[in-house]
């Protein structure tokens, strides 16, 4: 691996890993291939942008002979690919834009990556693939049972890739990740939204009841784990990565309050998400197996999520005060509120 492709690179998680790479590997050069989306944001690669190691390149996915020229004229060996439609609640919305994205997105990368003759094709999934988990931890050969179009369209993505593998002898590699916290979240997404909501004293949308489980990891633990097995997993293998700590939602909430200093009478229930997973927990001994440990508690990961954006108004602010966000968050929440749960 000298030159990787990292497509949705101006995203949350890719960004994360744009700037992970750059700094783990100094050998390395990095082609940063996003669409700019309204999750793409060349803010996220602010801080690396002069680096002469790094490249951007705007286009889609699913452009076929815009992938190609990205890969022929950087002399691209690695694909990475974070490029994706991701949350939930839009896919219940247009679920047509996940699976063009998600799923035909990534067959255009898939057919260059083979036809281009790349060392290494490596897909970013979801722990949502496996659906709702009541009992016990989803393993890497547990059923996919998705629930969500989102979920859905991830599911069908890394079929297509195992079947690359399996047709075509294509060098892949899948992880299959936990809840993502940490800088550069677009806020969406129920960390920076409720952090940046406190923040302004704007209530806090907890869907149902707020039990649902999750398992939060910090971006730089789950960039960490796809970095190790890029370079140590097994060709043709998924991983599953996460911390292994399950939280609840409405407690997760009262923490970031505490954190913020803000009362809890913020928080606001509201009528629940259609066909809501309660429950994900992924069992992470596979990619524990290659040495990954996370680095921190979910207590650690959160402080760190909530600081950083209380020290970084001039990111999100501008996101939040737009168009495009303002409209969203009104058809998302208007007139779901719930009396006391």
């Amino acid at each position: 691996m000298r030159t990787m492709m990292i497509a949705g690179g101006a995203g949350f998680i890719g960004s994360n890993f744009a700037r992970f790479t750059l700094q783990r590997h100094p050998q390395y050069r990095i082609v940063v291939y996003d669409k700019l989306t309204y999750a793409g944001n060349l803010n996220n690669l602010k801080d690396v942008a002069e680096d002469r190691r790094h490249t951007f390149v705007q286009g889609d996915i699913c452009d076929a002979d815009k992938v190609r020229e990205a890969i022929q004229h950087h002399r691209v060996d690695t694909l990475v690919n974070f490029a994706a439609e991701t949350h939930v609640d839009r896919s219940l919305m247009d679920p047509g834009s996940f699976l063009n994205t998600d799923v035909i997105g990534t067959y255009v990368l898939l057919e260059a990556a083979k036809d281009l003759g790349l060392e290494r094709y490596h897909q970013v999934s979801t722990d949502e693939v496996y659906g709702q988990v009541l009992e016990g931890s989803s393993l890497e050969t547990s059923p996919l049972h998705t629930r969500s179009p989102y979920s859905a369209s991830k599911a069908g993505a890394d079929l297509l890739v195992m079947a690359y593998h399996a047709s075509f002898g294509l060098p892949v590699t899948i992880t299959r990740g936990s809840n993502n916290i940490g800088p550069y979240q677009y806020p969406e997404k129920v960390v920076p939204l409720w952090v940046t909501n406190a923040i302004d004293d704007v209530p806090l949308p907890v869907y149902g009841d707020g039990l649902q489980m999750r398992d939060y990891q910090y971006v730089e633990d789950h960039c960490e784990g796809i970095d190790i097995v890029l370079h140590q997993g097994a060709l043709g293998e998924v991983y599953n990565l996460g911390s292994g700590t399950e939280t609840r939602n409405i407690d997760m909430a009262n923490m970031i309050l505490d954190l913020l200093g803000k009362p809890k009478s913020l928080i606001q229930h509201i009528t629940d998400r259609p066909g809501h997973d309660r429950r994900y927990s992924l069992n992470v001994d596979k990619i524990r197996g290659l040495g990954w440990r996370s680095r921190y508690t979910f207590a650690q990961a959160l402080e760190a999520t909530v600081r950083w954006y209380v020290e970084n108004e001039w990111w999100w602010r501008e996101i939040k005060s737009g168009r495009h966000y303002q409209e969203y968050y009104q058809d998302l929440y208007s007139g779901r509120e719930l009396g006391p749960v």
